[in-house]
């Protein structure tokens, strides 16, 4: 067999554009995100693989036509054949790591096989002499060239590992490997019946720009047959213009819906199942690690409360059989939520108060509780970007507190409140997750403190006796380097003595949190202001790490003063620890005090302060006056 190849028949043109495609996908690689797994640094090989190809070729029909280069030429060939069979390695690596096949290993070691012996061989006969000769016709290949053997066989082997993992991969991104393989095999084909020689590594670099796309800049998860959010929002809204209603359920796995972590192996194939089996043209999303999104049209889904009945049923046998505890959440579009694009936002919303498994049908309810969430949101954004300390919206109210030892008010909480236009006023639980999710909540404590220590500059001139008032503060904010600055800060430009602030913090589980309260809770605690260890009793409590913060006073959850409440042993158990802390030279704060036996109950439990309604309920900060004493005149003086 003798195969011809004329020069006039190659154009370096293809491979130049090769060379072109291959630094822009490099440069945009370089300028985008790409994961840093092994799957992207097998992409990354690959491109620069035919890369190197492309200029290999290139050089090749250059000395090819120079008598005088002719052995160069020979082995440069052999060189060249060697580099596009390791794409196909590549190729086979690839499938394996993206596809995570249980087999890869025996693949991988077929792979190298063929190289091994296609190269071996190809070597072998260009050392036995010239592989072509040149005469006026072009290049003479003498028949001894395996690039096609080699090329077949390695075509076979892709096409079955493609075989076998195709159950692995969502079929869409499978048709399209599938395709691209077939265009490259064509393109060869055409290539060999036109005696051209120009495409040669064009066909080689077709699937890694699929590997691109499907892999590394297309939104789908291959595993789960699911696009991305941008995707999600992209076509809730293409769907609102177009005035097409649509079902949305949306699944979450609180267990696998953290940082880090995929749904199990065994979950995924049931949702690529799920995704298609049940209903016409619906697309899945994944919003997050452990939340899914199905979004089905009405259009093509008659009968679609049955179909809804139907995989919600299905999908109750399979917890009995995985027993993962799950959220479902399940709706009609809504014109406002697709208006404003915001479905992964409500649902997240709906999903956060829900119990696990259960299943919940949304309501007009969850819409109106909704955008009163997305305004309040809106309202702490805009008190984050202004930063005005005398925000009108954060009201300053307080709670007064009993001094057993004085007998008297001498001390207070205090306490925020929004006052905002569209929903009047909103208390703490309504907003203060909001604003540490989102990092608003440190301006909020500085605006709080500002009016906390003005109230206490004023009651100090008018001459009543306030000890101090406390202020609570997320551990969140310790994180951030200036937080000691900012507290030191509005309490100097208030003119305010640090021991009239105290600042109340809650335990934290986390090593590295502890650390840094010990921190700031040492340096704040140099300017004179007392710390609060607040709502002990209640979540995680480690005592060795409470004793080695410099809390001035314990504040027992009213939880325990339920609890003392209930029975002679547990009272017992609530006084000892009360008079554990009091040996330790730390005073006790019981709050949650709502009647006459609460009050004595906890002054027998070694109580220095006492809080509650029995007392007042949370009033404007202004109307603390009204509970504290005035100073002697002597003493003022």
């Amino acid at each position: 067999m003798r195969h011809v190849i004329q020069f006039a028949n190659y154009s370096p043109a293809a491979d130049i554009v090769v060379t072109a495609i291959c630094f822009v996908m490099i440069i945009l690689v370089a300028c985008s995100y790409i994961s840093r797994k092994r799957d992207s640094k097998l992409f990354l090989t690959m491109v620069g693989l035919v890369l190197v190809s492309a200029w290999v070729n290139m050089v090749f029909y250059t000395l090819a036509s120079m008598p005088e280069h002719q052995f160069a030429a020979n082995w440069l060939r052999c060189f060249f054949h060697a580099l596009l069979f390791l794409i196909f390695v590549y190729y086979i690596a690839y499938i394996c790591e993206a596809t995570n096949y249980e087999k890869q290993k025996l693949y991988l070691y077929l792979a190298n096989s063929i190289l091994l012996i296609i190269i071996g061989a190809d070597v072998f006969t260009t050392a036995l002499g010239p592989t072509f000769t040149i005469d006026e016709t072009g290049v003479n290949f003498t028949g001894r060239s395996l690039f096609f053997y080699g090329y077949a066989a390695f075509l076979i082997l892709c096409v079955v590992l493609m075989a076998k993992v195709r159950k692995l991969v969502y079929s869409r991104v499978m048709f399209g490997f599938y395709g691209t393989m077939a265009v490259s095999f064509l393109i060869l084909l055409m290539q060999g019946l036109s005696g051209q020689s120009s495409f040669t590594v064009s066909s080689f670099l077709f699937p890694v720009i699929a590997m691109m796309y499907f892999m590394h800049s297309n939104p789908y998860n291959v595993a789960l047959g699911a696009l991305d959010v941008r995707a999600m929002e992209d076509m809730v809204s293409s769907m609102y213009k177009d005035g097409e209603e649509f079902v949305f359920m949306s699944l979450q796995l609180p267990e696998y819906d953290v940082e880090g972590k995929e749904l199990p192996d065994e979950i995924q194939p049931l949702v690529r199942e799920f995704s298609g089996k049940y209903f016409r043209r619906s697309m899945l999303f994944q919003t997050s690690n452990g939340t899914l999104l199905l979004i089905i049209p009405s259009k093509h889904n008659p009968e679609m409360d049955q179909r809804v009945n139907r995989i919600l049923a299905s999908f109750d046998e399979q917890y009995t059989r995985f027993n993962i505890p799950y959220k479902i959440v399940a709706g009609r579009s809504i014109d406002d939520i697709s208006r404003k694009n915001e479905y992964a936002s409500l649902i997240r919303s709906i999903l956060h108060d829900m119990p696990e498994s259960t299943i919940h049908r949304v309501i007009p309810d969850d819409i109106e509780r909704f955008n009163r969430d997305e305004y309040i949101l809106l309202e702490l954004m805009d008190i984050y970007n202004r930063h005005d300390l005398d925000d009108p919206r954060v009201l300053a109210y307080c709670q007064p507190v009993f001094n057993l030892q004085t007998g008297r008010f001498d001390s207070a909480e205090a306490l925020m409140r929004l006052d905002l236009e569209k929903t009047g006023i909103e208390m703490p639980d309504q907003f203060i997750p909001m604003a540490e999710s989102h990092g608003y909540i440190h301006v909020l404590t500085e605006i709080i403190l500002h009016k906390t220590c003005r109230e206490i500059r004023r009651l100090t001139d008018d001459g009543f006796n306030i000890g101090r008032i406390s202020v609570n503060v997320s551990v969140l904010e310790l994180k951030d380097e200036e937080f000691c600055g900012d507290i030191n800060r509005v309490i100097a430009d208030s003119n305010v003595d640090g021991e009239k602030v105290a600042i109340e913090l809650t335990e934290s589980q986390s090593e590295a949190d502890f650390v840094i309260m010990k921190e700031k809770i040492e340096e704040l605690r140099r300017q004179g202001i007392r710390f609060y260890l607040d709502d002990f009793g209640t979540g995680y409590s480690n005592m060795e790490r409470i004793m080695e913060l410099p809390f001035d006073i314990i504040k027992f959850d009213r939880t325990l003063v339920i609890a003392s409440g209930s029975d002679e042993r547990s009272e017992k158990m609530v006084e000892n620890l009360a008079n554990m802390f009091r040996e330790m030279d730390y005073s006790v704060l019981y709050e949650g005090v709502e009647t006459d036996a609460d009050e004595e109950r906890c002054r027998e439990m070694f109580a220095s302060y006492l809080q509650g309604y029995k007392y007042s309920r949370p009033v404007p900060i202004e109307q603390l006056q009204e509970f504290l004493q005035r100073a002697d005149p002597v003493m003022r003086a």
